[in-house]
């Protein structure tokens, strides 16, 4: 099967759908590729250098006219009219909004794959390029603000006083929040951020930042934060307005899938904050923006001196790493359909994550697809006052007999696949006590207590300290391999043999300890260059 990739028309693009690199990617799929003459120049993706990947270079009629088409942006009726009956188009088609697109499709009999309508669930994050782009634009949005901010981001202390580092908070703790938050904390400002989601404060911590609780805090189910009423708005509006005040920089970028920006911040809470203050409105849209006063497209300055950065273009800004983390996107997506490698892709309907990107196959309307119920919290059970009276009895017992139902159903076997080796284990070690020599006795017990007391103080150590401890793990090694190599000498077969996979288990755990030690502190050395 062919890939077409044509040239990007939508003004302002400089993105391509594949580069040089997922070319070939794509090529060992089984694909063929032709891309569209001068389709990456944009992105400092050259003609030569698709050949050299193995691509064919043809013009926009033969692009359009692939199996498969490929673009970033969701294409005009006319381009859908180029595409041959029967053919694949994968891109952004926002078919909430795009019915007609959408349409044209089904009466064509074209499968439209909608790369912005990926289920949030994790299997799907390698495919989702809504996160890959926003990964990119929270980067730039960084970047930005600090090219329009009148002073450095880093605090310092220097013979002529000391520097206060910037204060910079984000409002939304997604993708491109996260992005922002780290790139922010890299070059030294004083970093906070508020989220919607009380789960995402460890993610806000975990980078060195200042978790700022709001009064609400919501999740959809779908994994984005869900749209707020006028009420929570208004608290949360509130809580922005008082940290934009007392920050040098803003980052906004909170949106809602197929609808306008939330308003974050009003015009009131911008002429709170001080002359020279920097606002990235990363929501700015024709439709809506996070800020009362962005001209979306546009810089632009507020009477009371706030600078807002109103750009709808930050990926484009970085148009080399962005098409290749959309080109990237694109390959996962095809791994996942094409398990032979054949060139053939297979769109199964069972699998939920093609499911939800399916918007038309066959000639038939596959929008919208079932919804896929993630990261949801459960509903908080009513109390019983609220209840008519005997209904909580009723509700309780028809619960509880549900609940025996399952534990018989379901319990039970897996109880027992949970327990069995556990009472093997049991088994053989009562055997060995009873046929071990009485000498060996108080052995035994500390070697019990020892187990215990390792197992607990092993399970109470944090994930982020494992690495450490295995330098620990490694001197208790060491002790078994000295004792093991005592008794290996021992004239019982018994002894020897245990020694033995006493000496080969307590080496593999040493060397694999030190392996994995040396790979961790290589990640925290500089590079020579």
């Amino acid at each position: 099967m062919r890939i077409g990739i044509p040239k990007e028309t939508r003004a302002g693009q400089t993105l391509v759908a594949a580069t040089p690199n997922t070319v070939k990617k794509l090529i060992a799929l089984g694909y063929e590729v032709a891309i569209e003459r001068g389709a990456g120049e944009l992105a400092s993706y050259y003609d030569a250098h698709y050949e050299e990947a193995g691509a064919s270079v043809v013009d926009a009629a033969h692009a359009w006219a692939a199996d498969m088409v490929v673009c970033l942006d969701a294409p005009s009726l006319e381009q859908v009219a180029q595409m041959a009956s029967g053919a694949t188009l994968l891109s952004r088609l926002d078919p909430q909004n795009n019915s007609e697109l959408i349409a044209e499709c089904v009466a064509r009999n074209i499968t439209a794959i909608a790369l912005d309508a990926v289920p949030r669930i994790s299997r799907a994050q390698s495919l989702d390029v809504r996160s890959s782009l926003m990964n990119v634009a929270g980067y730039r949005a960084v970047i930005e603000a600090a090219s329009v901010f009148g002073r450095q981001f880093a605090g310092a202390v220097t013979a002529a006083g000391r520097v206060a580092p910037a204060k910079v908070y984000v409002i939304g703790v997604g993708v491109a929040g996260l992005a922002a938050i780290g790139t922010a904390g890299s070059m030294g400002a004083e970093v906070s951020a508020t989220d919607v989601r009380a789960d995402v404060a460890d993610q806000v911590q975990s980078l060195g930042a200042t978790f700022v609780e709001i009064p609400v805090q919501q999740e959809s189910s779908d994994g984005y934060a869900r749209e707020l009423d006028e009420d929570d708005q208004a608290r949360t509006q509130q809580v922005y307005a008082k940290q934009a005040a007392a920050s040098d920089i803003v980052i906004t970028t909170a949106q809602v899938p197929g609808r306008p920006a939330p308003l974050l911040l009003t015009a009131e809470a911008v002429s709170c904050m001080m002359p020279g203050s920097v606002i990235v409105d990363m929501g700015a849209s024709d439709l809506g923006s996070n800020c009362a006063l962005t001209k979306p497209g546009e810089v632009t300055v507020t009477e009371n001196g706030v600078i807002i950065v109103g750009y709808t273009d930050l990926p484009g800004r970085l148009p080399g790493q962005a098409s290749q983390l959309f080109g990237q996107n694109i390959v996962n997506l095809l791994k996942l359909v094409t398990s032979e490698k054949d060139g053939v892709p297979v769109w199964d309907e069972e699998d939920v994550v093609v499911r939800g990107m399916l918007a038309a196959r066959d000639g038939n309307l596959m929008w919208p697809p079932p919804p896929v119920q993630v990261s949801a919290a459960p509903a908080p059970a009513k109390p019983a006052e609220a209840q008519a009276p005997g209904q909580a009895q009723t509700d309780a017992k028809a619960k509880a007999e549900g609940a025996s139902t399952a534990e018989e159903v379901q319990e039970e076997p897996s109880r027992f696949r949970g327990l069995w080796w556990k009472a093997l284990l049991g088994v053989l070690a009562v055997l060995l006590i009873v046929a071990a020599p009485a000498s060996m006795s108080s052995h035994f017990i500390v070697f019990v207590l020892a187990c215990v007391v390792g197992f607990y103080v092993i399970t109470g150590v944090s994930h982020t300290l494992h690495t450490p401890l295995m330098s620990e793990t490694n001197a208790i090694s060491g002790i078994i391999v000295v004792g093991a190599l005592l008794q290996i000498g021992s004239s019982d077969p018994l002894i020897v043999g245990l020694s033995f996979v006493a000496v080969a288990l307590a080496s593999i755990n040493i060397f694999g300890g030190f392996l994995v030690t040396r790979r961790m502190l290589k990640m925290f050395e500089r590079s020579s260059k």
